[in-house]
């Protein structure tokens, strides 16, 4: 197949768009390489990609509409993955209008170029935090949504919204792709894993909200990929499907569990959780078994032992 791969040079696109150039598809990855982590970071993760003789790198903005309809027109793509968005619960808290102009302009440009040039299928990237404080454990696609804690998921439940709009009214096949709590190689140094590693490596204090006493449902970047490159293959019409491993981890033992891979102990604070933090994050993965043959294989033990071996060749190098 012939794909577009948005954010591909993030930590979760350039997993996925080399997962499908593996397996012998074209790729096509865009990103705008913007500064709200490393660039240079990004710039590594399309290397890694460009080693393949069938990828190519379009370097642009998801909210210049006109380029994506050139790029989507000139493509001729049998699949869009839109994994590129501003990211990140508490950094989007005083930032409503940027995740508003990235994450929902953004998509609707997607959305309308696919639906201009004919691209029959859109795969999207949401996130667990838009179940906010739902009650019912563990959390199902059927959960009623609209009481988001931060502009973040409030972003990722319009594109939800939208993507049902151009299904009615344009037959495009669009599944909505629910994370949760993805980890490994190439993760973000916004997100926690990393930044509770970095933080014990580097002997400083971090925060852990209520003492720890949240749990969180660890999600491998390799059991994510697996989800992704499924619901690429299967157009299902309208869905909305969660990948997590759906295995909820209190995040004092998680601590425990990276302080045991670096070797030291870890220094924090322990504040109240904020409102925009839920107490528990926890999918069911039963209707990922049903669509896509979503099976998570990775614990979370194993998971971080091969994020903290990336992590010492990587960031410890010299």
């Amino acid at each position: 197949m012939n794909i577009l791969v948005t954010g591909a040079a993030g930590f979760i696109g350039s997993h996925v768009a080399e997962a499908l150039l593996a397996r012998g598809d074209t790729v096509a990855g865009l990103d705008n390489f913007n500064n709200y982590y490393s660039p240079a970071r990004k710039r590594a993760n399309a290397a890694l990609l460009a080693a393949y003789p069938r990828f190519t790198l379009r370097e642009a903005d998801v909210r210049d509409a006109d380029e994506m309809e050139r790029i989507c027109a000139e493509g001729r793509f049998d699949v869009v993955v839109h994994l590129a968005a501003m990211a990140n619960v508490r950094y989007s808290i005083e930032r409503a209008p940027l995740y508003t102009d990235v994450n929902i302009r953004g998509t609707v440009n997607m959305l309308e170029a696919a639906r201009r040039v004919g691209i029959p299928h859109f795969v999207f990237a949401s996130t667990s935090s838009v179940y906010g404080h739902t009650k019912r454990l563990p959390f199902r696609e059927d959960d009623p949504l609209g009481q988001p804690l931060a502009p973040y998921p409030a972003s990722k439940i319009a594109g939800e919204v939208m993507g049902h709009a151009f299904h009615s009214l344009f037959s495009l096949s669009f599944t909505a792709l629910r994370f949760f709590s993805v980890y490994g190689p190439r993760g973000r140094p916004d997100m926690m894993p990393y930044i509770i590693t970095d933080s014990i490596v580097h002997d400083r204090e971090f925060m852990l909200y209520d003492g720890g006493e949240m749990y969180r449902d660890w999600t491998y970047i390799a059991d994510i990929v697996s989800g992704v490159v499924a619901a690429v293959d299967r157009p299902l019409g309208y869905e909305r499907i969660n990948l997590g491993r759906g295995e909820p981890m209190r995040m004092a033992d998680f601590v425990e569990l990276v302080e045991e891979l670096v070797g030291k102990p870890a220094r924090m604070t322990t504040p109240p959780a904020p409102p925009s933090e839920p107490k528990i994050n926890y999918a069911d993965v039963s209707k990922a078994r049903q669509l896509l043959d979503y099976d998570p294989k990775t614990p979370v033990a194993e998971g971080m032992q091969q994020f903290w071996e990336w992590y010492q060749a990587e960031m410890l190098r010299g």
